[in-house]
């Protein structure tokens, strides 16, 4: 096993940072190797946002769910899916574009969250942590306000960064399902009862299989986050299917 896939294999979330700076140049790595990622037709359907005001940091770590190491991390960037800038190019340039539709959207949403991975990778390899924030995606109009978001730009994910403590380091990485329940040959294969069971049954500890899916599905499948997340994607879908987000 080489380093990159004994990293990729290792690689954690890290929520508890150590109060050391990021330099410049470590930062300036990790956004070129995310600008480098693979992209739909060499577009880049995303734009970066460098989050480096402290009060800034500290809305969002209330905005999204609540999280106090989101104010305390070294660094904070949201990765945009953007329809935009590429229609509003085809405009100053005389061309006639349709607006975009929902497909350009999950187009740029991909693009997007490959270039947040290139980040998380190229961070990992040179000892920083990092933790993906998916609540970027909740209280649309409060994050759309918050970072002056025009239409056709959605919030696609949130990354922070920093250097992981020794407990963080430490720490057991959560248990992946095993591989022949993930791939699947040429098409896909509807999983019975059984093999749902024997799939997540390591990840039950002493609760057994019943009793630990009843508490994940309330503490996230039907959670209030997840309720506002799907809430505040629906409101954006609508607005982004009618033209209205300006």
């Amino acid at each position: 096993m080489n380093e990159t896939i004994r990293q990729l294999i290792a690689r954690k979330s890290v929520r508890v940072f150590e109060d050391t700076p990021i330099a410049p140049e470590a930062k300036e790595a990790i956004l070129t190797a995310a600008v480098n990622a693979p992209t739909a037709g060499n577009q880049q359907l995303y734009t970066i946002l460098d989050i480096t005001d402290p009060a800034l940091k500290a809305q969002l770590s209330e905005s999204c769910d609540h999280q106090p190491f989101i104010a305390t991390a070294q660094m904070v960037l949201i990765f945009l899916a953007d329809c935009r800038k590429w229609y509003s190019a085809f405009e100053t340039a005389g061309c006639t574009p349709r607006h975009p539709g929902v497909g350009d959207l999950l187009l740029a949403v991909s693009d997007a969250n490959i270039a947040a991975q290139n980040a998380v990778t190229a961070a990992e390899s040179m000892g920083i942590g990092s933790c993906y924030i998916g609540d970027i995606m909740e209280n649309c109009e409060t994050h759309r306000r918050m970072l002056n978001l025009p239409a056709y730009v959605f919030p696609a994910a949130m990354l922070v960064f920093g250097y992981p403590t020794r407990q963080q380091l430490e720490r057991e990485k959560p248990q992946r399902v095993a591989l022949h329940h993930v791939v699947h040959e040429n098409a896909y294969r509807n999983l019975d009862a059984s093999e749902l069971e024997e799939m997540f049954t390591p990840r039950c500890g002493v609760k057994g299989y019943a009793d630990w899916m009843q508490a994940f599905c309330q503490r996230k499948y039907n959670s209030d986050f997840s309720r506002e997340m799907t809430r505040s994607v629906d409101r954006y879908l609508d607005d982004f299917r009618e033209g209205t987000q300006e």
